[in-house]
């Protein structure tokens, strides 16, 4: 099901006042990697419009027809943006896919530069302004595992992107000096064994603002992937059942 967000007049405004202007940057962002996809405009770091697919299997159908759809409302063409940027992972192995293969064909096809973002790191981004000292987002990867690293208010690696199998020790020698935001899907399952006062747990706040935001930075400083090189960050090897 697809989710339009209802302030679609004063976003076309905003959007076309930006573009009228040569130091306008648009950028097409693109996030497939969890449960929500979404594809969103942002201009000089502000989102314009989004839209949003709440149904995890249905990624694929959704995204480029929505690409579509949010170009022409805001009447923009795929050449008319500065970039594309994508959420790239750790996250559902499909939908990474999905999502950098469609962002890799758009700058291909009209040469654009692309940019990756980490999952976590977008994830944290967005909760930053929590009180707690430190925050770890969390996305589940099934049984007791989950994706997750640890980041301070300065958004600097404390514990680098990884997987892990949670346990009541998990994060023991953090959660002695310092109080730690848990956030993501993957969360609640450590909520149900962690123990120690100084972890915290609420609703992320992790959405296309977010994305906006660092999208704007990374293209601000160069920080482009490499278009053929670039893959799906997965933290641990994919597997299929399938056999070619």
């Amino acid at each position: 099901m697809t989710k339009i967000i209802g302030f679609h007049q004063p976003i076309f405004a905003f959007h076309c006042q930006y573009m009228s202007t040569k130091q306008s940057i648009p950028i097409l962002l693109i996030n497939t990697s969890l449960s929500e996809a979404s594809v969103g405009i942002s201009i000089d770091g502000i989102l314009v419009d989004e839209l949003i697919n709440n149904t995890q299997k249905e990624h694929a159908a959704f995204l480029h027809p929505a690409i579509e759809r949010i170009c022409n409302r805001n009447n923009i063409t795929l050449a008319d943006f500065n970039a594309v940027s994508v959420i790239n992972g750790p996250g559902s192995y499909t939908g990474l896919r999905v999502g950098l293969a469609a962002a890799k064909g758009i700058c291909y096809a009209v040469q654009l530069p692309l940019i990756c973002i980490n999952t976590l790191y977008w994830m944290a981004y967005g909760n930053k302004e929590n009180p707690a000292e430190l925050i770890a987002p969390m996305i589940d990867a099934r049984r007791m595992e989950v994706f997750t690293a640890v980041y301070n208010k300065n958004m600097e690696s404390l514990v680098p992107p990884n997987n892990m199998v949670l346990e009541e020790n998990s994060f023991g020698n953090l959660l002695e000096t310092n109080s730690i935001l848990f956030v993501g899907d993957g969360s609640s399952k450590w909520e149900v064994i962690c123990k120690d006062k100084n972890a915290r747990f609420t609703q992320p706040l992790q959405n296309n603002s977010s994305h906006g935001i660092l999208a704007f930075e990374h293209y601000s400083k160069g920080l482009f992937a490499d278009l053929f090189g670039a893959a799906p960050f997965y933290t641990k090897d994919f597997y299929t059942t399938q056999h070619g």
